[in-house]
């Protein structure tokens, strides 16, 4: 499935962060997509209606989200707690859009926040980095209702969050603030869980598991596939000017990541990795296989992707 795409535009004045995204900057700034079920079209819409917009200035990238609920719910006070047992929402960024230290971010109704740091995808090993924090990081949150009221019926919740160049420049190596014209890879997700009423509070209902609905399709319930990520691009000129830049080396990344895929099931079954496309079972690839008892590496045209899951262009610096 081809990942979303979103045209971020640049704001003179930034937000106030007071979570009801009525700045004069969010009037600049496009909704994205709604939100659809984390594997894709083929699963059902989901019940309530999430999608965000984006905004940046020279200090900030800004994020802005509205996500409609009947029945806003969060218990988890504590930052750094595992967020997405309550309802939340929750932020994905790739800068350089290699797959490696990369930033997530979830946040609940009553504002509490859980960032961390993935030096790679978890089926490349991980590992996340929990004491790692996103310094400098703001966030606000506005409930259009009353929170952990069963008695009321709400409209839903919204959020501001204000991510500091300076807290991303330590995982990068693009430029922070970016250029007019780069893209970064970034992704949106909500965790939603069935809820009911007993004496007067309300609970997760039992048995039941969460949904996960996304601004750009995974295909499958994994958020930590960068490469389907969608792509950020960045602007200094109006919108109605801008027109959507090809996200460099995406059609060679999936076919990559097909055949790392593969490799990942021949070393679990064999103890090693194949040294070629036939003993994978393919036929119908350009990708060259490099390999050692230790190391992976395929590449196709310029393009490469290690066993950790790093992807980069040759004879560019850090990623594609």
């Amino acid at each position: 499935m081809t990942p979303r795409h979103y045209i971020c535009p640049r704001c003179d004045r930034p937000p106030r962060l007071d979570g009801r995204l009525e700045d004069p900057c969010w009037r600049l700034a496009a909704w994205t997509d709604d939100f659809v079920d984390i594997e894709g079209s083929a699963k059902p819409k989901p019940r309530f209606r999430t999608r965000a917009k984006m905004c940046w200035d020279d200090a900030h990238l800004f994020i802005a989200a509205e996500l409609e609920e009947p029945q806003v719910w969060a218990t988890l006070t504590e930052h750094d707690s595992v967020i997405f047992h309550d309802h939340d929402f929750e932020v994905f960024l790739d800068p350089d859009n290699d797959g490696q230290l990369y930033t997530e971010l979830e946040m609940n109704a009553l504002n509490t926040t859980w960032d961390l740091l993935l030096v790679r995808p978890y089926r490349a090993g991980g590992p996340p980095l929990d004491g790692w924090e996103l310094h400098g990081l703001r966030t606000a949150v506005h409930v259009n209702g009353r929170l952990n009221d069963p008695q009321v019926t709400d409209l839903g919740w919204s959020v501001e969050i204000a991510i500091p160049w300076a807290a991303l420049r330590q995982t990068c190596t693009c430029p922070c603030p970016p250029n007019d014209g780069d893209i970064w890879r970034i992704n949106f997700s909500r965790v939603e869980w069935h809820v009911e009423t007993r004496e007067g509070k309300i609970f997760k209902t039992p048995g039941l598991p969460e949904d996960n609905w996304v601004w750009s399709p995974q295909g499958v319930v994994d958020m930590h596939r960068p490469e389907r990520w969608g792509g950020l691009q960045f602007t200094t000129r109006p919108l109605s000017e801008v027109e959507a830049l090809p996200i460099d080396g995406q059609t060679e990344r999936e076919e990559l990541t097909r055949i790392w895929d593969a490799q990942q099931e021949f070393r679990h079954a064999q103890g090693r990795w194949a040294r070629d496309l036939s003993e994978l079972g393919v036929s119908e690839s350009y990708v060259r296989i490099e390999s050692t008892p230790s190391k992976l590496e395929l590449s196709l045209g310029q393009y490469r992707l290690d066993d950790d899951q790093r992807f980069w262009q040759v004879g560019r610096r850090g990623g594609s």
